[in-house]
């Protein structure tokens, strides 16, 4: 893409900007590579209508929202964002009064100034490579600091605070005074940063970072956490029993750290004993994992995670208490991947391995730990039946014995009876996989109904 602009764009300057950037520099100081770029490019001395005639020759190029001078530009060697030099001027007293203002002519280095950090003030030329840097953003990423150049940035965008905390922990960074501070003084605004965008930054967050925990704190200590995960900070100050090390917020926001780099994974880690505070009794918290399922929903729901998502994370929250005993039958084997299903399994196992390195304290009972979990993949191997699809069984064939039998009449379609012995069978065949046998079910199916329903009301 950086060839292709350079070509076509004749003599206007052309300057790689944004994260790109910012990446590409840390990992020439010895940080992770980038997973992800964006290619996002700043233009100079060009103006709107000739920049999009140039570009639509090479490819399409959509202007979106032509005040703020943003060019989507898609070829078959990717899609960029490509924008002129902005100017923004405050038009009121709130944060998102601002006009914004787009001109070929502005200079890059005042384009550069009204972005978020002192690190992201940085802009390569993609025709000599060299690197534009007026507000010493270099000097940052050396110093793993964080700072600002005007004490307005969080107020201007309070989402920012949350930009801070992502950077924190993806990069291992150290805040200045002076950026905590300005922090601080905008943290009322946050409650009006939608509750997407909020999502969007947290995941980020999650996933890009090696320790969340650095980001999390942060935003604890700026007073950001009461607004955004209140549910969360339900644990602080709150002692646990023997067996964790750590207060209920330090194990939770551990275990993130310790959660495998997914977005399921790390939100179930964090929420994972969130109920804890609201089930605390003595040294107890009976039930914690069905409240704080019920807590891990509603708190994803209001910052408007994915319904997939929340679903799959409050799910391992909800089953996270079990026991790995090697006293368990293979029956309970069975049903304890039933109660779990079969795409959850390793989700959970990944969930306990990282709560018990959260706990700050020596694994009890690795090898027993080690045993059930061996024991539940040699069983989900032998492909034991573990739900209603894999009966040899359906719907059709349970009416079609109940009107043998006469307990219904010939036109009954169906009703709770069914799925009623259904159930039975399923309890049967997870007792003894050897009945899942179309013969052995019809014959349990046909015992359980004359014996349940034989002489009660036909259905009509």
């Amino acid at each position: 893409m950086d060839r292709l602009l350079s070509r076509i764009l004749g003599s206007a300057g052309v300057f790689a900007v944004g994260g790109r950037v910012r990446d590409e520099l840390v990992a020439e100081l010895g940080g992770p590579k980038p997973d992800h770029v964006d290619l996002d490019y700043l233009v100079t001395g060009i103006p709107m209508t000739e920049l999009l005639a140039s570009l639509s020759r090479a490819g399409t190029a959509e202007l979106v929202g032509a005040s703020f001078g943003v060019v989507k530009f898609a070829t078959d060697f990717g899609k960029a964002d490509i924008a002129l030099p902005r100017r923004e001027r405050s038009t009121g007293t709130h944060h998102r009064d601002f006009e914004v203002i787009a001109d070929p002519s502005i200079p890059i280095e005042e384009d550069l100034g009204r972005r978020d950090f002192r690190l992201n003030m940085l802009a390569r030329n993609i025709r000599t490579g060299e690197l534009v840097d007026p507000y010493d953003g270099l000097a940052d990423l050396k110093a793993k600091r964080l700072d600002i150049v005007r004490d307005e940035t969080f107020v201007e965008d309070p989402l920012r605070i949350l930009r801070a905390a992502h950077f924190t922990a993806r990069f291992d960074l150290t805040p200045t005074a002076r950026a905590v501070n300005s922090m601080r003084d905008a943290i009322a605004l946050v409650s009006t940063v939608a509750q997407q965008r909020v999502s969007e930054e947290l995941s980020k967050l999650f996933v890009r970072s090696a320790k969340p925990s650095l980001g999390l704190e942060l935003l604890r200590d700026v007073g950001a956490l009461d607004l955004i995960l209140p549910e969360l900070m339900e644990g602080w100050g709150m002692e646990q029993n023997e067996y964790h090390k750590y207060s209920v917020y330090f194990h939770n926001v551990k275990c993130c750290d310790e959660s495998k780099r997914t977005l399921a994974h790390r939100l179930a880690g964090l929420f994972h004993d969130v109920g804890k505070s609201r089930t605390k009794d003595g040294p107890h918290f009976y039930g914690h994992d069905i409240v704080g399922e019920a807590m891990t929903r509603s708190a994803l729901a209001r910052l408007s995670f994915p319904n997939d998502l929340a679903r799959d994370a409050a799910h391992l929250v909800r089953h996270h208490m079990y026991a790995a005993d090697d006293r368990l039958t293979d029956a309970a084997i069975r049903r304890f991947v039933r109660r779990v299903g079969v795409t959850h399994v390793e989700a959970l196992f990944d969930l306990r391995a990282a709560d018990v390195a959260a706990s700050g304290l020596p694994p009890r009972d690795p090898d027993v730990a080690r045993r059930f979990e061996a024991r539940v993949r040699a069983t989900i191997e032998a492909r034991a039946p573990f739900g209603l699809a894999d009966l040899r069984i359906d719907g059709g064939d349970i009416i079609a014995i109940m009107r043998a039998e006469h307990v219904v009449d010939a036109d009954f379609d169906g009703d709770k009876r069914v799925g009623e012995t259904l159930a039975y069978c399923l309890e049967k065949v997870l007792d003894d996989p050897a009945l899942n046998d179309g013969h052995a079910l019809n014959a349990v199916a046909r015992d359980f109904i004359v014996s349940n329903y034989a002489g009660a009301h036909k259905a009509t």
